[in-house]
Protein backbone atom coordinates (compact mmCIF):
# COMPACT_ATOMS: atom_id res chain seq x y z
CA UNK A 1 0.00 0.00 0.00
CA UNK A 2 1.13 3.26 -1.04
CA UNK A 3 2.13 6.08 1.60
CA UNK A 4 3.16 9.37 1.15
CA UNK A 5 7.14 10.59 1.83
CA UNK A 6 5.73 13.29 3.41
CA UNK A 7 4.74 13.93 7.09
CA UNK A 8 1.98 15.51 8.90
CA UNK A 9 2.54 19.03 9.92
CA UNK A 10 3.43 19.87 13.35
CA UNK A 11 1.44 22.18 15.35
CA UNK A 12 2.91 25.61 15.67
CA UNK A 13 1.45 28.59 16.90
CA UNK A 14 -1.44 29.24 14.44
CA UNK A 15 -0.91 33.07 13.58
CA UNK A 16 -3.60 35.89 15.62
CA UNK A 17 -6.75 35.66 13.29
CA UNK A 18 -8.91 38.90 13.70
CA UNK A 19 -12.30 37.47 14.38
CA UNK A 20 -14.96 38.76 11.85
CA UNK A 21 -18.14 39.38 12.49
CA UNK A 22 -20.69 36.72 11.49
CA UNK A 23 -23.88 36.26 12.61
CA UNK A 24 -26.06 34.86 10.11
CA UNK A 25 -25.16 33.40 6.07
CA UNK A 26 -26.72 31.54 3.70
CA UNK A 27 -24.83 28.16 1.64
CA UNK A 28 -24.66 28.78 -1.81
CA UNK A 29 -23.06 27.33 -4.95
CA UNK A 30 -20.60 28.96 -7.14
CA UNK A 31 -23.17 27.52 -10.32
CA UNK A 32 -25.62 29.58 -8.60
CA UNK A 33 -23.92 32.77 -8.76
CA UNK A 34 -22.38 32.68 -12.15
CA UNK A 35 -26.31 31.69 -13.19
CA UNK A 36 -27.88 34.92 -11.21
CA UNK A 37 -25.03 37.05 -11.00
CA UNK A 38 -22.70 38.24 -8.54
CA UNK A 39 -24.86 41.11 -7.53
CA UNK A 40 -28.16 39.88 -7.65
CA UNK A 41 -27.18 37.02 -5.22
CA UNK A 42 -25.61 39.36 -3.03
CA UNK A 43 -28.54 41.98 -3.07
CA UNK A 44 -30.58 38.96 -2.14
CA UNK A 45 -28.62 37.31 0.68
CA UNK A 46 -26.83 40.58 2.53
CA UNK A 47 -30.19 42.99 1.48
CA UNK A 48 -33.24 41.38 1.41
CA UNK A 49 -32.51 38.44 3.62
CA UNK A 50 -30.28 40.65 5.94
CA UNK A 51 -27.47 38.75 6.19
CA UNK A 52 -23.72 39.48 6.87
CA UNK A 53 -21.76 36.31 5.48
CA UNK A 54 -22.29 34.15 2.16
CA UNK A 55 -20.83 30.72 2.46
CA UNK A 56 -19.94 28.93 -0.59
CA UNK A 57 -18.90 25.91 -1.69
CA UNK A 58 -15.28 25.71 -2.51
CA UNK A 59 -14.99 22.20 -3.16
CA UNK A 60 -18.20 19.72 -3.66
CA UNK A 61 -18.89 16.21 -4.07
CA UNK A 62 -21.34 14.52 -6.80
CA UNK A 63 -25.13 14.84 -6.36
CA UNK A 64 -28.28 15.47 -8.80
CA UNK A 65 -30.33 18.40 -7.16
CA UNK A 66 -33.40 20.11 -8.35
CA UNK A 67 -33.01 23.59 -8.70
CA UNK A 68 -35.78 25.58 -8.38
CA UNK A 69 -34.41 28.45 -9.87
CA UNK A 70 -31.40 27.68 -11.59
CA UNK A 71 -30.42 27.43 -15.59
CA UNK A 72 -31.31 24.10 -15.19
CA UNK A 73 -34.70 22.66 -13.21
CA UNK A 74 -32.22 19.48 -12.26
CA UNK A 75 -28.68 19.77 -11.90
CA UNK A 76 -25.83 17.10 -12.08
CA UNK A 77 -22.88 18.00 -9.79
CA UNK A 78 -19.49 16.10 -9.90
CA UNK A 79 -16.66 15.75 -7.60
CA UNK A 80 -14.13 18.84 -7.50
CA UNK A 81 -12.71 21.90 -6.08
CA UNK A 82 -13.51 25.68 -7.53
CA UNK A 83 -9.91 26.60 -6.68
CA UNK A 84 -6.95 25.81 -8.82
CA UNK A 85 -4.44 23.55 -6.62
CA UNK A 86 -1.61 25.13 -6.29
CA UNK A 87 1.69 23.90 -7.50
CA UNK A 88 3.53 24.13 -4.09
CA UNK A 89 0.83 22.78 -1.64
CA UNK A 90 -0.17 19.35 -4.03
CA UNK A 91 3.26 18.66 -6.11
CA UNK A 92 4.21 15.45 -4.65
CA UNK A 93 1.39 14.81 -3.12
CA UNK A 94 -0.38 11.44 -4.29
CA UNK A 95 -3.96 12.67 -4.30
CA UNK A 96 -5.00 15.87 -5.99
CA UNK A 97 -8.74 17.20 -6.18
CA UNK A 98 -10.59 16.73 -9.43
CA UNK A 99 -10.84 20.80 -10.54
CA UNK A 100 -14.68 22.36 -11.93
CA UNK A 101 -14.78 23.95 -14.97
CA UNK A 102 -14.43 27.83 -14.71
CA UNK A 103 -11.76 27.31 -11.35
CA UNK A 104 -9.19 29.08 -13.24
CA UNK A 105 -10.97 31.59 -13.43
CA UNK A 106 -11.05 31.89 -8.97
CA UNK A 107 -14.73 32.51 -8.62
CA UNK A 108 -13.68 33.06 -4.67
CA UNK A 109 -11.62 35.38 -5.25
CA UNK A 110 -13.54 37.63 -7.11
CA UNK A 111 -16.23 37.18 -4.51
CA UNK A 112 -14.00 38.03 -1.82
CA UNK A 113 -13.11 41.63 -3.09
CA UNK A 114 -17.34 41.71 -3.76
CA UNK A 115 -18.42 40.76 -0.33
CA UNK A 116 -15.35 42.72 1.37
CA UNK A 117 -17.11 46.03 -0.84
CA UNK A 118 -20.21 45.15 1.08
CA UNK A 119 -18.93 44.98 4.30
CA UNK A 120 -19.56 41.05 4.21
CA UNK A 121 -17.39 38.09 5.14
CA UNK A 122 -17.24 35.42 2.92
CA UNK A 123 -17.01 31.42 4.25
CA UNK A 124 -15.44 28.57 1.96
CA UNK A 125 -17.14 25.56 2.35
CA UNK A 126 -15.14 22.73 1.67
CA UNK A 127 -15.98 18.72 1.30
CA UNK A 128 -12.74 17.00 2.56
CA UNK A 129 -13.28 13.48 2.47
CA UNK A 130 -16.33 12.75 0.78
CA UNK A 131 -14.94 11.99 -2.91
CA UNK A 132 -16.66 9.12 -4.96
CA UNK A 133 -13.59 9.94 -7.94
CA UNK A 134 -10.71 9.76 -5.79
CA UNK A 135 -12.08 6.70 -4.05
CA UNK A 136 -12.59 4.99 -7.49
CA UNK A 137 -9.46 6.16 -8.72
CA UNK A 138 -7.14 5.06 -5.50
CA UNK A 139 -9.49 2.64 -3.89
CA UNK A 140 -6.85 1.43 -0.73
CA UNK A 141 -7.33 5.49 0.87
CA UNK A 142 -10.93 4.81 0.91
CA UNK A 143 -12.83 3.06 4.06
CA UNK A 144 -11.92 -0.77 3.80
CA UNK A 145 -14.59 -2.95 6.06
CA UNK A 146 -14.53 -5.83 8.30
CA UNK A 147 -14.29 -8.04 5.60
CA UNK A 148 -11.33 -6.28 3.25
CA UNK A 149 -13.92 -4.61 0.85
CA UNK A 150 -13.20 -1.38 -0.47
CA UNK A 151 -17.03 -0.43 -0.37
CA UNK A 152 -17.66 3.00 0.20
CA UNK A 153 -15.76 4.45 -2.54
CA UNK A 154 -16.89 7.96 -1.27
CA UNK A 155 -15.20 8.04 1.35
CA UNK A 156 -12.08 8.38 2.28
CA UNK A 157 -10.12 7.58 5.34
CA UNK A 158 -9.09 10.11 8.12
CA UNK A 159 -6.49 7.93 9.23
CA UNK A 160 -4.78 7.54 6.22
CA UNK A 161 -1.55 9.73 5.85
CA UNK A 162 -2.43 10.45 1.85
CA UNK A 163 -5.67 11.28 2.89
CA UNK A 164 -4.99 13.19 5.78
CA UNK A 165 -2.19 14.83 3.74
CA UNK A 166 -4.69 16.12 1.17
CA UNK A 167 -6.98 17.72 3.33
CA UNK A 168 -4.65 19.74 4.84
CA UNK A 169 -3.52 20.90 1.21
CA UNK A 170 -6.58 21.41 -0.04
CA UNK A 171 -7.70 23.74 3.08
CA UNK A 172 -4.78 26.03 2.85
CA UNK A 173 -6.02 26.66 -0.65
CA UNK A 174 -9.04 27.55 -0.11
CA UNK A 175 -7.73 29.76 2.58
CA UNK A 176 -5.73 31.47 0.66
CA UNK A 177 -8.74 32.65 -1.83
CA UNK A 178 -9.11 35.24 1.48
CA UNK A 179 -12.06 33.90 2.70
CA UNK A 180 -12.66 34.70 6.20
CA UNK A 181 -13.31 30.97 7.33
CA UNK A 182 -13.28 27.81 5.98
CA UNK A 183 -15.85 25.43 6.50
CA UNK A 184 -15.39 21.96 6.42
CA UNK A 185 -17.57 19.51 5.95
CA UNK A 186 -16.67 15.78 5.92
CA UNK A 187 -13.55 16.19 7.96
CA UNK A 188 -14.43 12.78 9.54
CA UNK A 189 -15.55 9.01 9.10
CA UNK A 190 -18.06 8.24 6.54
CA UNK A 191 -21.08 6.19 7.56
CA UNK A 192 -22.30 2.85 6.13
CA UNK A 193 -25.57 3.91 4.68
CA UNK A 194 -24.13 6.99 2.32
CA UNK A 195 -20.89 5.50 1.16
CA UNK A 196 -21.84 5.54 -2.93
CA UNK A 197 -25.02 6.51 -5.35
CA UNK A 198 -27.72 3.89 -5.52
CA UNK A 199 -27.49 1.61 -2.75
CA UNK A 200 -29.52 -1.42 -1.95
CA UNK A 201 -29.66 -4.26 0.46
CA UNK A 202 -32.29 -6.60 1.02
CA UNK A 203 -30.74 -7.90 3.98
CA UNK A 204 -32.79 -5.53 6.77
CA UNK A 205 -29.62 -3.83 8.63
CA UNK A 206 -30.30 -2.90 12.36
CA UNK A 207 -28.43 0.14 13.46
CA UNK A 208 -25.25 -2.05 15.04
CA UNK A 209 -25.09 -4.07 11.94
CA UNK A 210 -25.20 -0.79 9.66
CA UNK A 211 -22.54 0.76 11.43
CA UNK A 212 -19.94 -2.07 12.02
CA UNK A 213 -20.41 -2.54 8.27
CA UNK A 214 -19.22 0.92 8.20
CA UNK A 215 -16.28 0.52 10.52
CA UNK A 216 -12.95 1.27 8.93
CA UNK A 217 -10.10 -1.60 9.25
CA UNK A 218 -7.56 0.06 7.28
CA UNK A 219 -3.96 -0.62 8.13
CA UNK A 220 -3.90 3.05 9.14
CA UNK A 221 -6.40 2.47 11.09
CA UNK A 222 -5.50 -0.68 12.74
CA UNK A 223 -2.20 0.94 13.89
CA UNK A 224 -3.88 3.74 15.35
CA UNK A 225 -5.43 1.76 17.31
CA UNK A 226 -3.18 -1.03 18.35
CA UNK A 227 -0.77 1.64 19.52
CA UNK A 228 -4.36 2.72 22.19
CA UNK A 229 -3.81 -0.94 22.79
CA UNK A 230 -6.32 -2.50 21.26
CA UNK A 231 -7.05 -6.38 20.12
CA UNK A 232 -7.54 -5.26 16.85
CA UNK A 233 -7.85 -8.90 15.58
CA UNK A 234 -10.49 -9.43 17.96
CA UNK A 235 -12.60 -6.22 17.00
CA UNK A 236 -12.57 -7.39 13.32
CA UNK A 237 -13.48 -10.83 14.04
CA UNK A 238 -16.02 -9.19 16.12
CA UNK A 239 -17.78 -7.26 13.93
CA UNK A 240 -17.03 -9.65 10.98
CA UNK A 241 -19.10 -12.48 13.13
CA UNK A 242 -21.67 -9.88 13.81
CA UNK A 243 -22.83 -9.10 10.59
CA UNK A 244 -22.09 -12.71 9.14
CA UNK A 245 -24.67 -13.57 11.75
CA UNK A 246 -27.60 -11.12 9.63
CA UNK A 247 -26.28 -11.66 6.27
CA UNK A 248 -26.82 -15.79 6.71
CA UNK A 249 -30.28 -15.16 7.57
CA UNK A 250 -31.12 -14.44 11.50
CA UNK A 251 -33.20 -10.60 12.08
CA UNK A 252 -31.17 -7.68 13.29
CA UNK A 253 -30.01 -7.31 16.28
CA UNK A 254 -32.29 -4.96 18.31
CA UNK A 255 -32.53 -1.65 20.27
CA UNK A 256 -30.52 1.20 19.28
CA UNK A 257 -27.04 1.80 18.98
CA UNK A 258 -24.73 2.79 21.85
CA UNK A 259 -21.46 2.00 22.87
CA UNK A 260 -22.91 -0.24 25.20
CA UNK A 261 -24.83 -2.12 23.17
CA UNK A 262 -22.26 -2.00 20.52
CA UNK A 263 -19.84 -3.99 22.82
CA UNK A 264 -22.74 -6.56 23.76
CA UNK A 265 -23.31 -7.49 20.25
CA UNK A 266 -19.82 -7.36 18.96
CA UNK A 267 -17.40 -7.19 22.17
CA UNK A 268 -15.27 -4.82 24.05
CA UNK A 269 -13.03 -5.40 21.56
CA UNK A 270 -15.22 -3.54 19.03
CA UNK A 271 -16.29 -0.89 21.68
CA UNK A 272 -12.39 0.04 22.00
CA UNK A 273 -12.06 0.11 18.55
CA UNK A 274 -14.60 2.60 17.34
CA UNK A 275 -13.43 4.87 20.25
CA UNK A 276 -9.75 5.54 19.17
CA UNK A 277 -11.39 7.11 15.99
CA UNK A 278 -12.16 9.89 17.61
CA UNK A 279 -8.40 10.63 18.21
CA UNK A 280 -8.12 10.06 14.58
CA UNK A 281 -10.58 12.90 13.77
CA UNK A 282 -9.34 15.45 16.35
CA UNK A 283 -5.77 15.06 15.22
CA UNK A 284 -6.99 16.04 11.80
CA UNK A 285 -9.00 18.78 12.87
CA UNK A 286 -6.56 19.77 14.84
CA UNK A 287 -3.55 20.11 11.38
CA UNK A 288 -6.41 21.37 9.11
CA UNK A 289 -7.50 24.28 11.42
CA UNK A 290 -3.20 25.29 11.93
CA UNK A 291 -2.68 24.83 8.63
CA UNK A 292 -5.70 27.41 7.71
CA UNK A 293 -4.59 29.46 10.34
CA UNK A 294 -1.15 29.75 8.72
CA UNK A 295 -3.01 31.06 5.77
CA UNK A 296 -4.63 33.90 7.71
CA UNK A 297 -7.97 32.48 7.85
CA UNK A 298 -10.01 29.99 10.52
CA UNK A 299 -11.44 26.63 10.31
CA UNK A 300 -15.37 26.22 11.21
CA UNK A 301 -15.42 22.26 11.52
CA UNK A 302 -19.15 21.05 9.98
CA UNK A 303 -20.81 18.39 12.17
CA UNK A 304 -23.33 16.12 10.39
CA UNK A 305 -24.36 14.05 12.99
CA UNK A 306 -27.68 15.92 13.10
CA UNK A 307 -27.74 15.43 9.10
CA UNK A 308 -27.39 11.62 9.40
CA UNK A 309 -30.57 11.75 11.96
CA UNK A 310 -32.75 13.82 10.97
CA UNK A 311 -31.83 14.51 6.84
CA UNK A 312 -34.85 12.64 5.73
CA UNK A 313 -37.96 13.78 6.99
CA UNK A 314 -36.64 16.22 9.64
CA UNK A 315 -37.67 13.70 12.60
CA UNK A 316 -34.74 12.80 14.73
CA UNK A 317 -35.21 10.37 17.50
CA UNK A 318 -33.21 9.04 20.11
CA UNK A 319 -30.59 10.47 21.98
CA UNK A 320 -29.48 14.32 20.79
CA UNK A 321 -26.61 14.91 17.87
CA UNK A 322 -24.08 15.40 20.68
CA UNK A 323 -24.01 12.21 22.27
CA UNK A 324 -24.05 10.06 19.00
CA UNK A 325 -20.89 12.26 16.85
CA UNK A 326 -18.99 9.29 17.95
CA UNK A 327 -20.63 7.07 15.19
CA UNK A 328 -18.80 9.45 12.81
CA UNK A 329 -15.95 9.44 14.99
CA UNK A 330 -16.79 13.17 16.13
CA UNK A 331 -15.87 13.97 20.07
CA UNK A 332 -17.42 17.82 19.84
CA UNK A 333 -15.42 18.66 23.34
CA UNK A 334 -12.07 17.60 22.07
CA UNK A 335 -12.64 18.65 18.20
CA UNK A 336 -14.05 21.77 19.62
CA UNK A 337 -10.77 22.36 21.90
CA UNK A 338 -8.47 22.73 18.90
CA UNK A 339 -10.57 24.40 16.12
CA UNK A 340 -12.10 27.96 16.33
CA UNK A 341 -15.44 27.43 14.71
CA UNK A 342 -17.77 24.74 14.88
CA UNK A 343 -21.21 24.04 13.18
CA UNK A 344 -24.09 21.77 13.58
CA UNK A 345 -27.05 20.88 11.63
CA UNK A 346 -30.24 20.85 13.23
CA UNK A 347 -32.58 19.33 10.76
CA UNK A 348 -35.69 19.06 13.01
CA UNK A 349 -39.16 19.67 12.78
CA UNK A 350 -39.65 20.76 15.98
CA UNK A 351 -38.28 24.10 18.14
CA UNK A 352 -37.23 22.06 20.79
CA UNK A 353 -35.57 19.55 19.61
CA UNK A 354 -33.30 22.22 17.67
CA UNK A 355 -32.97 23.90 21.02
CA UNK A 356 -31.79 20.67 22.81
CA UNK A 357 -29.49 19.93 20.09
CA UNK A 358 -27.95 22.87 20.15
CA UNK A 359 -28.04 23.63 23.63
CA UNK A 360 -25.76 20.38 24.31
CA UNK A 361 -23.21 21.31 21.95
CA UNK A 362 -22.81 24.41 23.74
CA UNK A 363 -22.69 22.96 26.54
CA UNK A 364 -19.95 20.74 25.37
CA UNK A 365 -17.50 23.36 23.44
CA UNK A 366 -15.14 25.21 25.27
CA UNK A 367 -15.63 29.26 25.13
CA UNK A 368 -13.45 29.98 23.00
CA UNK A 369 -14.70 27.76 19.72
CA UNK A 370 -17.91 29.95 18.36
CA UNK A 371 -21.05 27.32 17.59
CA UNK A 372 -23.07 28.09 14.93
CA UNK A 373 -26.70 26.32 13.81
CA UNK A 374 -27.69 24.99 10.34
CA UNK A 375 -31.14 25.19 9.84
CA UNK A 376 -33.04 24.72 6.75
CA UNK A 377 -36.00 26.83 5.84
CA UNK A 378 -37.84 24.92 4.12
CA UNK A 379 -39.25 21.03 3.59
CA UNK A 380 -39.02 18.61 5.18
CA UNK A 381 -38.34 20.85 8.11
CA UNK A 382 -40.15 23.85 8.36
CA UNK A 383 -43.66 24.66 6.84
CA UNK A 384 -43.55 28.47 7.34
CA UNK A 385 -41.61 31.67 8.07
CA UNK A 386 -43.08 31.74 11.63
CA UNK A 387 -42.14 27.85 12.17
CA UNK A 388 -38.57 29.01 10.78
CA UNK A 389 -38.28 32.04 13.03
CA UNK A 390 -39.66 29.78 15.95
CA UNK A 391 -36.61 27.71 15.49
CA UNK A 392 -34.01 30.45 14.86
CA UNK A 393 -34.95 32.14 18.09
CA UNK A 394 -35.09 28.80 19.95
CA UNK A 395 -30.84 28.19 18.75
CA UNK A 396 -29.65 31.70 19.29
CA UNK A 397 -28.97 33.66 22.19
CA UNK A 398 -27.21 33.03 25.74
CA UNK A 399 -26.05 29.51 25.51
CA UNK A 400 -26.90 28.59 22.31
CA UNK A 401 -25.23 29.57 18.99
CA UNK A 402 -23.70 32.68 18.05
CA UNK A 403 -24.87 32.55 14.49
CA UNK A 404 -27.35 30.80 12.17
CA UNK A 405 -26.86 29.48 9.07
CA UNK A 406 -29.74 28.68 6.55
CA UNK A 407 -29.40 25.99 3.97
CA UNK A 408 -29.38 25.92 1.05
CA UNK A 409 -29.67 29.06 -1.55
CA UNK A 410 -29.80 27.14 -5.08
CA UNK A 411 -32.17 24.63 -3.65
CA UNK A 412 -35.65 26.24 -2.34
CA UNK A 413 -37.86 28.36 -4.14
CA UNK A 414 -37.43 32.34 -3.40
CA UNK A 415 -40.59 32.23 -1.74
CA UNK A 416 -38.85 29.97 0.84
CA UNK A 417 -35.80 31.74 1.09
CA UNK A 418 -38.20 34.87 1.55
CA UNK A 419 -38.87 33.55 5.04
CA UNK A 420 -34.96 33.82 6.03
CA UNK A 421 -36.00 37.85 7.36
CA UNK A 422 -38.73 37.19 9.26
CA UNK A 423 -36.63 34.28 11.00
CA UNK A 424 -33.57 36.99 11.37
CA UNK A 425 -35.63 39.02 13.61
CA UNK A 426 -36.77 36.62 15.95
CA UNK A 427 -32.98 35.80 16.99
CA UNK A 428 -32.51 35.55 20.79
Amino acid sequence: MHTTSRTEPTRPAPQAVPPVPSTASVYTFVEDIRAEGADAVLDRVLGRYGCDTLTVAAAYHRARDVTPHGPARVTLRQDGTHVPPPADLFDGLRLRPPVQPGAEREPLRELRRRTAERGAALHGWTVFLHNTTLGLAHPDVAQENCFGDHAAPADLCPANPDVRAYAVALARSVARQGVDAVVSESLHFGSFGHGYHHERSFVPLGPVEEFLLGLCFCSHCVRRADSAGVDCAAARAGAARTVVRLLDGADPLPGALDPGALADAAGESVAAYARTRCDTVTSLAAAVADAVASEGSRLVFLDLTGAVKGYADGLPTGPLAAEEAWRVGVDPAAVGAVVPGYAVLAYAREPHRVAADTAAYRAVLPDTCALRTVLRPGAPDTASAAALAEKTAAVTGPGRADAVDFYHYGLLPFPVLDRIPTALEARG
